[in-house]
């Protein structure tokens, strides 16, 4: 009997030494460091893995405080997220002296030419000059096909040892191409800590299209104003016969661009379309005052085979902000909306003081009111009637 119960004490005694053993293993698991997830944060490695704007995946700092954007336009998306004081080194088109600097978010941000270089424009980066610098973060715009892309940004990853986020630049022609820009700003967004202030971004714009849009819509085709933009700036200064069939202010206006069957891409025309279209309006970019001969507005003026156009002799030139300085500067574009509207259609516009909706417009993006200073360097001619 006494032999039995020591077996039975012994088996309890087993039993519980295992359930302590489960315990503690279990514990152990427990505590395991977990597996890192796509999107997801490593707690002891402090890193996360995204997906960038091609489709590559890029393990980045959990905690971004340090970047260089490479490319055309980069520096103004992360102007609009008010992340620039992430930013170490830039690339030489923000140091160099200008006479003209057609850049809103420039012009708001001087102390940007301080700053090291990381190497040319147009995203020709010095891999040796940004390891000088050591930034956490390489942020890269790419305007080209996906493949060279993917190609350029792994390329420059590989060299510099520093992880690399690429994404289109995007614009607002189709809803296509506005899709890639919303996409890349809540891309850069989520990189440095700025996913609410992307947001409010997204929102800004769509808010703003959505006013103007709902200004002239209801405007019968038959009512539209016949128009045409020229001068404008692209690579560089240009004269009256480069033009944007797809130029954004028009649409939003619902105004009749003569030069719209042209395609959506930048064009220069013949000067004889213009003068077989005989617009009623014509907006010059005022960014064409940078050529010797003072561009499209000394055109207009003094080439006899544009003196017989009907604005010329009613006096219907308007000067609007150039806008293609180092890829699109959106502020500028929504700002010569409102001007554009104003002109067309007062009575729709009636609230509006274009010069004072320019600068709410740049202080949202920008963080200054810089349209006096940006229409200063274009001897003044923004949004007004240029002068015959």
């Amino acid at each position: 009997m006494k032999k039995l119960c020591r077996n039975k004490l012994a088996s309890i005694i087993l039993i519980g030494m295992l359930i302590v053993a489960l315990v503690v293993s279990s514990g152990c698991t427990s505590k395991s460091a977990p597996v890192q997830e796509e999107g997801s944060t490593s707690e002891e490695s402090g890193e996360v893995t995204i997906t960038d704007g091609f489709g590559r995946a890029v393990t980045i700092p959990a905690n971004v405080e340090s970047v260089v954007c490479s490319g055309s336009g980069c520096l103004r998306y992360l102007v609009y997220l008010q992340a620039q004081d992430l930013i170490v080194g830039v690339d030489s088109i923000e140091t160099r002296d200008s006479e003209i600097e057609g850049r809103p978010y420039a012009l708001a941000n001087p102390q940007l030419k301080n700053y090291p270089l990381i190497g040319e424009f147009r995203g020709n980066d010095d891999p040796e000059k940004i390891i000088a610098i050591s930034p956490q973060v390489i942020l890269k715009v790419e305007t080209v096909d996906p493949a060279a892309s993917i190609a350029d940004a792994d390329e420059l990853q590989e060299k510099t040892g520093i992880p690399v986020v690429a994404f289109p630049y995007g614009s607002m022609r189709n809803e296509e191409d506005k899709a890639d820009m919303y996409s890349s700003l809540r891309l850069m967004g989520e990189v440095v800590g700025k996913g609410e202030r992307a947001e409010e971004v997204i929102a800004y714009f769509e808010t703003t299209l959505e006013d103007l849009d709902s200004r002239t819509a209801d405007i019968p085709e038959s009512e539209q104003k016949d128009v045409y933009v020229g001068g404008v700036s692209y690579a560089g200064a240009h004269g009256i016969i480069s033009t944007e069939p797809a130029y954004a202010p028009f649409l939003w206006v619902h105004a009749d661009n003569v030069a719209a069957g042209m395609g959506m891409d930048h064009a220069d025309i013949a000067k004889e379309k213009l003068i077989e279209w005989d617009p009623e309006y014509i907006f010059i970019d005022i960014g064409t005052t940078q050529l010797g001969d003072g561009g499209a507005t000394s055109e207009l003026k003094t080439d006899p085979s544009l003196t017989g156009l009907s604005v010329v002799k009613n006096g219907n030139i308007y000067g609007v902000i150039p806008y293609n300085y180092y890829n699109t500067n959106y502020e500028s574009v929504l700002g010569n909306a409102y001007f554009v509207g104003k002109v067309l259609y007062p009575d729709r516009f009636e609230d509006i003081d274009p010069k004072a909706r320019a600068d709410e417009i740049y202080t949202f993006f920008v963080g200054e009111p810089v349209f006096s200073d940006l229409n200063e360097q274009y001897n003044n001619l923004g949004f007004g009637q240029i002068p015959k």
